[in-house]
């Protein structure tokens, strides 16, 4: 393996099996893709923020998606209490109706993996709960506001 710095890019060399290559053509065809490093990357990418969820300490930042039936609200009220007890991880949720009496329910997270992992064990302990998936990326949101003590500034530096 090869490795070539160019700036802020770095080329790699990488031998693969030709049925290997082949399905990675396929699926940069499929996708629309302009080359195969883009697949590439993006698939490096993945696993990286997946391989951060075991990491104890790795702040991800993600989503979790579930899928319950709200036969009663004693589901609705069960995920909100572990919500509301990862209240730092959960930045926003989002829920839809479904057929057959089935609920959608998105959350956007952040922090810890080992804390987003708690979190979705927790979920899915909860009775009435079918499918859970978490999705990670290593990428950040910005802070949302500003740490205790720092000084706010307004335009051209000045205190506000």
């Amino acid at each position: 393996m090869t490795v070539v710095t160019i700036s802020q890019l770095a080329r790699l060399s990488v031998s693969l099996p030709a049925e290997l290559l082949a399905q990675l053509d396929a699926m940069v065809a499929a996708r629309g893709l302009a080359s195969r490093s883009q697949m590439i990357a993006e698939l490096i990418r993945h696993e990286l923020a997946e391989h951060g969820e075991g990491m104890p300490g790795t702040v991800l930042s993600g989503t979790i998606t579930l899928i319950y039936r709200a036969e009663s609200g004693r589901v609705r009220q069960a995920l909100a209490q572990a919500q509301s007890d990862y209240l730092k991880e959960v930045i926003s949720a989002q829920h839809v109706f479904l057929e057959d009496d089935q609920s959608l329910e998105v959350l956007l997270v952040q922090g810890p993996s080992e804390r987003l992992l708690g979190l979705c064990d927790r979920l899915r302990k909860i009775r009435g709960v079918h499918q859970i998936k978490l999705v990670t990326a290593t990428a950040l949101l910005p802070p949302l506001h500003a740490h205790a003590g720092a000084v706010e500034t307004g335009e051209k530096g000045r205190k506000s």
